[in-house]
């Protein structure tokens, strides 16, 4: 009787350190779906939804503290592939938190930038570059067009350029890819 036990404890010892040792092994870093969301997010880093950038907006729509029509640089096209990766029905832009605005690029002019460096300050992918009381200017291909740098400059040197369709920015619209969800089985 005693051996029978001892087996069994031994069993569920190995069975334990297995199973333990296979949670550190194969662990899950973040949320999938939070990961599927980021992805369809334009990545501005704006901040327009509420929260401090893409990324904590993807996870609190994954956690379902946030609405999926909350981000403008999106646009609808956003909210439907949002709407569609969910299984929810796709809803109107909230426009408490801005309207849909053309693709725009950072552009200083360096005439009237006095060199305060608050811009630089403001961006949140480092677009801008300069030193204190010298001319700034915008690295284009670094700029996602999120217009926090225009509040702070006191002597409103900074404008909002449109980027006019080219080789490099151009975008082929079709084949659309619908995203389909996991339907559930009924029995």
């Amino acid at each position: 009787m005693l051996t029978a036990i001892g087996v069994m404890v031994a069993i569920a010892v190995v069975i334990g350190l297995v199973l333990g040792w296979s949670a550190i092994r194969f662990k899950v870093e973040g949320n999938p779906l939070a990961e599927k969301i980021d992805a369809i997010l334009p990545q501005t880093q704006c901040g327009q939804c509420g929260f401090p950038g893409c990324r904590p907006y993807a996870e609190a729509i994954a956690k379902g503290e946030a609405d999926i029509n909350q981000c403008p640089p999106g646009g609808e096209d956003g909210v439907k592939k949002l709407a569609e990766l969910l299984g929810v029905e796709p809803k109107p832009l909230d426009e408490t938190h801005g309207t849909p605005k053309p693709k725009s690029v950072a552009f200083i002019d360096e005439q009237t930038c006095i060199g305060c460096t608050l811009c630089i300050q403001a961006c949140p992918v480092d677009a801008i570059v300069g030193a204190a009381k010298q001319m700034h200017t915008v690295v284009a291909s670094q700029c996602t067009g999120c217009e926090l740098c225009l509040p702070p400059c006191p002597v409103n040197c900074i404008t909002m350029e449109p980027i006019g369709e080219s080789v490099e920015t151009w975008k082929w619209k079709y084949p659309v890819i619908k995203i389909v969800p996991a339907q559930k089985e009924t029995a």
